[in-house]
């Protein structure tokens, strides 16, 4: 346990090397970040045409409660039906995403978090969770399934299954990210970091490592976020990223993706927060619903697909 100590307060000092030194500052001083949602069941810094987009999927599995079954094969009875897809989010602002959580003891289970800003005077960044100058009322938690071990950011991103009109038929089960940079964007924003030298630099280079606090429990303070010119994606094979389609009926519906959606988050803009597909479904032999006992998954088609727009099916 002293070992895991010392690593974790060697981790605690880089992050702190590598942001530099931070002066609180007010709002139009500072480089914001910008959240693009990227184009539904597209792959991370996809720029092609978000049509042609395949990280989806229809998925029959046999037990609804766990986090990411096991695809049953065509005849295979099942109890459940997931539409799996890919989900992105980008930085395309002046300055980095970058937030960090932090509790007073290993008792408490949750983190606090504070987003903090690059300065637009100096370039300084905010090294800790102390001189981070914005309260976001999102908690961090750590996760202990097999697949993350580490901590998550509440809320970053929500998904849900709309009607044409906007109604959610369906919400999403995955509420925790932990944030890096895992792709660089097929844009060139024009302070996307340069260098390793900078203090922009130096955080890209620790974001592009980050693992959010990977096998630490006991840690007290953990930071993640996104540089400028690059995102975080989660692919459809991970745990939770998947809508329950087991009681839709058939017909058209909208799968919206929103990043920052509560805007608690400070960005230069949230105009492009949302993304989302028109898809049709319909249940084998022209049913309605779902048979009591699905050997087969409903056929899923995409119709269309609306980067940076809520709505895709309603064409008004």
């Amino acid at each position: 346990m002293v070992r895991r100590y010392a690593a974790l307060s060697a981790t605690a000092v880089l992050v702190a090397a590598v942001v530099g030194p931070s002066n609180a500052q007010a709002v139009d001083s500072v480089l914001l970040p910008d959240l693009r949602q990227a184009p539904v069941g597209c792959p991370g810094g996809f720029s092609g045409d978000p049509a042609r987009c395949a990280d989806w999927d229809v998925c029959v599995v046999a037990d609804p409660d766990a986090p990411n079954g096991e695809c049953l094969g065509h005849g295979e009875p099942g109890r459940a039906v997931r539409l799996r897809f890919t989900t992105s989010a980008d930085n395309i602002g002046d300055g980095p995403l970058l937030i960090y959580g932090s509790r007073g003891s290993a008792a408490e289970p949750t983190m606090t978090a504070r987003q903090a800003f690059q300065s637009a005077v100096d370039g300084s960044i905010p090294g800790s969770y102390a001189a981070a100058q914005h309260r976001v009322p999102a908690t961090l938690y750590y996760e202990p399934a097999p697949a993350h071990t580490h901590w998550h950011l509440l809320g970053f991103e929500h998904f849900q299954l709309r009607t044409p009109a906007g109604d959610a038929v369906v919400v999403d089960r995955k509420t925790g990210f932990c944030l890096g940079d895992r792709y660089e964007v097929g844009d060139e924003p024009a302070r996307r970091p340069v260098g390793r030298t900078t203090p922009e630099g130096r955080l890209a280079g620790y974001l592009r490592l980050n693992r959010c606090g990977h096998h630490a429990p006991e840690a007290l303070e953990v930071a993640e976020g996104i540089s400028v010119g690059y995102g975080d994606d989660y692919k459809h094979t991970v745990d939770f990223q998947w809508l329950d389609l087991t009681g839709v009926p058939s017909g058209t519906y909208d799968v919206v993706n929103v990043v920052n959606s509560d805007r608690t988050l400070v960005e230069k803009s949230y105009d492009n927060n949302a993304s989302s597909v028109a898809i049709t479904l319909r249940w084998p032999g022209g049913a309605e619903r779902a048979p009591a006992e699905i050997t087969a998954p409903p056929l899923v088609t995409v119709v269309r697909s609306c980067p940076g727009q809520e709505r895709c099916a309603h064409r008004g």
